[in-house]
């Protein structure tokens, strides 16, 4: 089979099969591409992929100086591909699947803790113009703390779902995949105070206006082409939240709120299944790196608080 014909056959499964997105398809259509325009310098085609061939393309890809992580990525590509290879019956075996790729550096996320958050939590509801924003503010940063949603999902989510005080909400996250996030009691009651003030606005007024239009369909409706309100607004209101509640505001943005759920779940007890389900990772390697988190605050515990921890420093 052609290499093209087999990329985007494999591609198309991913689609339909395992529900990747559009960013995860055109990096393994990038990384296949790459690697099929290296195997042609060869006189050889993906069809023709051995270990050897896998481990000669990824020396060169070190040789070209790429990261660590863009070859891991490369390696986990080729790996998609030689598996679905052996599924559809194009080849007997995997030649990728015993290869031990360069892996990724060890990133910790970083992460707020429960006196940062609750200074944002504090400071929330004072933000803003007029009751409308103040109020519209304290909805958003609850239910961002209280779901862990990417700010993606947030700004985007439909206000039909989110009617009838709901006590968990429908997110469709990547691969437009589904999951269910249960609300905690403050997060309902800024949900409902938001929903009272937005359907009661006046139809003269900015918010009547822009329900009445194209942001009708939107929890936070805003000017623009989408009708909501674009994840870039809410970074620099996150920005402003963070100056007036005292804290760093380079250490707070939504995707560090969405660790710091993560976080503090774990520390309460929360397993990593549950917190998998509830960010929406397709794979619990990728909910693993919160267990490190809380592996160097534990340690930081002994080593600050252990009784003989000074006698040792002594």
């Amino acid at each position: 089979m052609l290499d093209n014909r087999a990329i985007s056959a494999f591609l198309d499964a991913q689609a339909a099969e395992a529900g990747a997105a559009r960013n995860t398809l055109l990096a393994y259509g990038r990384d296949l591409q790459d690697l099929s325009e290296w195997l042609s310098g060869r006189r050889a085609s993906l069809s023709d992929l051995t270990r050897e061939l896998v481990e000669d393309y990824l020396t060169h890809c070190d040789a070209q100086g790429l990261s660590r992580a863009t070859r891991a990525r490369r390696l986990s590509s080729i790996r998609q591909f030689t598996r679905f290879a052996l599924e559809e019956g194009w080849r007997e075996d995997d030649p990728a699947i015993r290869i031990h790729g360069p892996g990724r550096a060890q990133r910790l996320p970083k992460t707020l803790d429960h006196d940062e958050i609750d200074a944002l939590l504090t400071t929330a509801p004072t933000v803003g113009r007029g009751e409308v924003e103040r109020t519209r503010n304290r909805c958003l940063i609850e239910l961002l703390y209280a779901t862990g949603m990417r700010v993606s999902e947030l700004v985007g989510l439909p206000v039909a779902g989110t009617r009838g005080n709901p006590a968990v909400l429908l997110i469709r996250g990547k691969g437009n995949k589904e999951r269910m996030v249960p609300l905690t009691p403050a997060a309902r009651n800024a949900l409902s105070d938001w929903l009272q003030l937005r359907d009661s606005a006046p139809k003269d007024s900015p918010l009547g206006k822009l329900i009445a239009s194209h942001g009708a369909r939107w929890l936070f409706p805003a000017p623009g082409a989408a009708g909501h309100m674009p994840r870039q607004s809410f970074g620099r209101l996150l920005n402003d939240m963070a100056v007036q509640a005292g804290v760093d505001p380079k250490r707070v943005t939504p995707h560090i709120i969405r660790h710091a759920f993560a976080t503090h779940l774990l520390e309460g007890g929360a397993d990593l299944r549950s917190i998998q389900s509830l960010l929406g990772h397709a794979d619990l390697g990728t909910t693993e790196i919160y267990t490190h988190v809380l592996d160097e605050r534990m340690r930081d515990l002994v080593l600050n608080h252990h009784p003989l921890a000074n006698k040792a420093k002594g």
